[in-house]
């Protein structure tokens, strides 16, 4: 059996995102996708003592409402990312994995992409390469696939990967199953089921700990070789997409 699961490349990611891809043998960025300008694909969440948003300048398009996420300019303007970094510097300097992880985080500020998809994803792959395992990574728009209905855009995706498993983020059961149980999976012999997290708690600055940060909040903390141990421990068993409907 051949699991997939497919995302839009979100900027540095939460812990689930990466036991998503832990959970799968193919991996799909979903970047042919309609950009929202407040979403996650552009912006995430560190601890400077509080929750503090970093949020990536996107190029301003006259036809916003054809801009996806592969075609998203990134701004030429380099401000944004010495704030990031200078934020990232000062929030995480004192974490006891601070001279492991700054140089592997800055390297990437310093060479950011011109375009998000390309950004998020290689960001994206590099931190799963330091704490994961061979994985197969792939982008919907190299696979040529045309389907309007986007529970059907899944299916014709994972079909075009050759999955028989389908692992989906558990919000995207509103759009999937707006029409029946199980959308264009229900017959398809695509077996739809729905990521379980629950968010572990792990050594963190200050005294109170926030969850939901982005993954550098945990590299920073614990280290490259003990995070991936860390995100699994909040796995919980995937939800069938019956079980939702009992």
């Amino acid at each position: 059996m051949k699991k997939c699961a497919i995302m839009q490349p979100t900027y540095i990611p939460w812990l689930g995102y990466f036991d998503l891809i832990d959970q799968v043998d193919c991996f799909v960025f979903l970047d042919d996708v309609q950009l929202s300008r407040r979403s996650w694909q552009v912006r995430n969440k560190i601890k400077a003592g509080q929750e503090l948003y970093l949020s990536v300048s996107i190029q301003k398009n006259k036809s916003r409402s054809h801009t996806t996420i592969q075609n998203a300019a990134i701004s030429c303007d380099g401000n944004w990312r010495n704030k990031h970094l200078g934020s990232i510097y000062h929030s995480y300097k004192k974490s006891t994995f601070f001279d492991q992880v700054y140089p592997f985080v800055e390297k990437f500020f310093l060479q950011t992409p011109d375009y998000l998809a390309e950004s998020n994803r290689g960001i994206i792959t590099a931190i799963w390469n330091k704490i994961g395992y061979q994985k197969e990574f792939i982008s919907s728009s190299d696979l040529s696939t045309s389907t309007v209905k986007k529970d059907n855009y899944l299916l014709s995706i994972c079909r075009k990967v050759d999955a028989d498993y389908y692992l989906s983020a558990r919000g995207s059961s509103d759009y999937i199953e707006k029409e029946q149980p199980g959308g264009a999976f229900a017959d398809s012999g695509v077996k739809l089921y729905y990521h379980n997290y629950d968010h572990p708690e792990y050594r963190q600055l200050g005294e109170t700990f926030l969850s939901h940060m982005s993954i550098l909040d945990l590299l920073f903390n614990e280290g490259f070789d003990n995070s991936l141990n860390i995100i699994r421990q909040g796995r919980q068993t995937p939800i069938y997409f019956r079980e939702l409907h009992q």
